[in-house]
């Protein structure tokens, strides 16, 4: 039976790293993307290109109306999914003092209520199919230990491994393992306006993570072998904490 998991915000960077992993290990995806269409459309040919097929989902993990629409219309012609990779997400990032109240709300709103938005209308479809499943979310080191300038999205990733936690317990009797992999300074986008090499110094390993070392991570959590692990957060940060 083919298994296929849902991985939002897949149209570039961690995102799209886990969505073409997780391709290589067999499984069949749903691509979500906000408004990057076109990006979106690439990773599904790069998909198809390694034998699995694919398909586009597009809303915005922060709207909740939207959110149970399109992911409630997907299933009701699709099936349920085997598995969901809770990616997407924003930063904003301002000294606490200076952070203003639409700084805090659209990182909160984004990144902590769409783990409601995304994952409730999936969980009793996953349950009725009766067979194991999968839920991996993304966190943040800065969700572990904080960081300057991410009050906000600190806040944002601390709850969502507290919400992670939670719902493993809810569903670990349904074969259904809840777990977090919480990255540290990865090459993407996000981190070009940063002092890298200033950055590379605090880190053990001395370098920048890698999204493929990301995806990697999920992938595990995704396969069968890791039916016995879950309420688990996973750190990928060369040791920053």
């Amino acid at each position: 039976m083919k298994k296929t998991i849902l991985v939002t915000g897949s149209s570039r960077g961690i995102g799209k790293a886990i969505a073409l992993y997780l391709a290589k290990q067999g499984f069949d995806l749903v691509i979500h993307y906000r408004s990057q269409q076109a990006q979106a459309e690439n990773v599904i040919a790069e998909i198809e290109q390694l034998g699995q097929s694919a398909r586009l989902l597009p809303f915005d993990i922060a709207n909740r109306s939207q959110c149970a629409e399109q992911i409630n219309q997907d299933i009701d012609i699709y099936g349920a999914y085997y598995g969901v990779v809770c990616n997407a997400g924003i930063t904003a990032d301002n000294a606490f003092p200076a952070l203003t109240g639409e700084e805090w709300d659209s990182v909160i709103h984004t990144n902590l209520d769409s783990f409601y938005n995304v994952l409730q209308p999936v969980i009793m479809p996953m349950i009725r199919r009766r067979q194991p499943g999968r839920i991996v979310t993304l966190s943040s080191v800065s969700g572990i230990i904080g960081n300057r300038g991410q009050v906000n999205y600190s806040a944002a990733k601390a709850g969502i491994i507290g919400a992670t936690k939670a719902l493993a317990l809810e569903l670990a009797k349904r074969e259904i393992t809840v777990n977090c992999v919480a990255p540290g300074l990865i090459a993407t986008d996000m981190i070009n306006e940063l002092p890298l090499d200033e950055i590379k110094k605090m880190i053990p390993a001395r370098r920048i993570g890698n999204p493929k070392e990301v995806a990697a991570a999920v992938a595990f959590l995704m396969s069968e072998d890791a039916g016995y692990i879950t309420r688990q957060v996973i750190s990928v940060n060369g040791g920053l904490c």
